[in-house]
């Protein structure tokens, strides 16, 4: 797997304005050849009649903060109308068995606590109480300061079911306009697949002993596994589009959780071209599109390139396609 250091100034904070107005870096598989664009011209590089896959996954509002910020809870998932699984901070403050106080109506007692730290806590009041909206934020990643001014450009503009921890940013790039043009001349079909935590982690010897990564729920309706079954050529907005095509494939079923692990050598079956970002290192979404490129000298010179071209790095960052 590649490494890379990536000059601070390089990590966007700020999507591009409009969003497809971000640069777009063209590598050809067959050629080995760069091209610096811009997103806006992306149908300029695609195949001809390619079907475009997008994950239409919405992030949730799961990050809740009190006492300004001081008090953070992170919604995992909720498991009934009182009780969460959760990160929280400090950690200090949410010992197994407290009551901890965040408004003059709202209390979180601790009933377990997990080896990896996360809480199982009961709500005082249901988690769907009207008063707790001036508290839920939707979470920007850990390398962009929280700015709830940024809430919807965390979105894709064509993102329907909330389910994400984290945005699927391949398809920020889209605007309403660019997705109409789109549609003109490619099939478009929208594929779900909830984020989680899990795609901003390191990787670790586990996930490499056990072929595996943290699991993440997918679906694909009835109507969108004909129009892929028909298609001749595929282009998958993202990673997260990427691994739920591949699990669709390995497994066949149009619905489940996914723990696929896509490592260099792995032979993709469904997907033909690929839109992503620039990602982390040492992350999976990395291992994948160094996977999907066939070489890890290629990827180093790729990202070689971005860096020397000031290309904007992570969630709200630039994009490259891959042909």
């Amino acid at each position: 797997m590649i490494d890379f250091i990536l000059p601070d100034e390089l990590i966007a904070q700020q999507p591009a304005h409009p969003r497809d107005s971000a640069k777009l870096l063209v590598y050809n598989r067959k050629t080995g050849e760069i091209i610096d664009s811009v997103f806006s011209e992306i149908d300029s590089y695609l195949q001809p009649e390619t079907t475009i896959v997008v994950n239409n996954s919405k992030v949730e509002q799961c990050r809740w903060l009190f006492h300004d910020a001081k008090v953070e809870i992170f919604v995992l998932e909720k498991l009934d109308t009182h009780t969460v699984r959760a990160m929280v901070r400090p950690g200090r403050k949410f010992k197994l068995e407290s009551s901890v106080i965040l408004t003059d109506w709202l209390e979180a007692k601790v009933t377990s606590i997990d080896d990896d730290g996360i809480r199982t806590l009961q709500l005082s009041v249901p988690h769907d109480d009207p008063r707790l909206v001036e508290f839920e934020h939707v979470p920007l990643p850990p390398y962009i300061a929280q700015n709830d001014e940024l809430a919807d450009e965390y979105q894709t503009v064509y993102s329907k079911p909330l389910g994400s921890k984290a945005a699927p940013t391949a398809g920020l790039h889209f605007t309403d306009e660019l997705v109409s043009d789109l549609k003109s001349t490619h099939d478009w079909a929208e594929v779900t697949l909830h984020v989680g935590l899990g795609t901003f982690a390191s990787l670790t010897e586990e996930n490499f002993k056990t072929n595996s990564l943290h699991s993440e729920h997918y679906e694909i309706s009835e109507d969108v596994v004909d129009k892929l079954r028909k298609a001749h050529h595929i282009t998958a907005v993202g990673t997260t589009s990427s691994r739920t095509l591949e699990s669709w494939a390995k497994s066949g079923k149009c619905s489940g959780d996914t723990d696929i692990f896509i490592t260099p050598g792995y032979e993709f079956k469904r997907v033909n071209s690929l839109i992503t970002n620039f990602h982390l290192p040492g992350t999976s979404l990395l291992l994948m599109v160094e996977a999907f490129i066939g070489s890890e000298t290629e990827m180093k010179r790729i990202y070689e390139h971005a860096i020397q071209e000031k290309y904007r790095f992570y969630s709200f960052g630039d994009a490259m396609v891959i042909l």
